[in-house]
């Protein structure tokens, strides 16, 4: 997926208009569209902003791998915080989140 294509699908799934993309970035929303259809690149700091109101990561954003994932911002920096806490309270989060994935999963097996 191009860089447009990309910008233009976490857009549209967060049901942000171009207005509301250029606005926070500070261009104009025909801007956003030329991005969109890849007619030009926008800058290193505009792309930044870009990835920023999506919440993805710039990496995600600009990366030519199609088999990247997006990278949930608010994700990793909850992923942050837990790496800040103590051995032992880190240890309880890890717990919790892998009994939560194994439960989920157990119940689409079984659905």
């Amino acid at each position: 997926m191009t860089l447009g294509q990309k910008i233009t699908k976490i857009r549209k799934e967060k049901k942000l208009s171009q207005v509301d993309i250029a606005s926070y970035v500070g261009v104009s929303r025909d801007a956003i569209s030329k991005y969109e259809r890849d007619d030009i690149v926008p800058s290193v700091e505009n792309a930044k902003m870009i990835a920023k109101v999506l919440g993805v990561s710039l990496d995600y954003l600009v990366s030519e791998d199609d088999s990247l994932e997006v990278v949930d911002v608010d994700m990793l920096n909850r992923m942050r915080e837990i790496q800040r806490l103590s051995e032992d309270d880190k240890t309880t989060v890890i717990k919790i989140i892998d009994a939560f994935i194994r439960d989920t999963k157990t119940k689409k097996a079984y659905a």
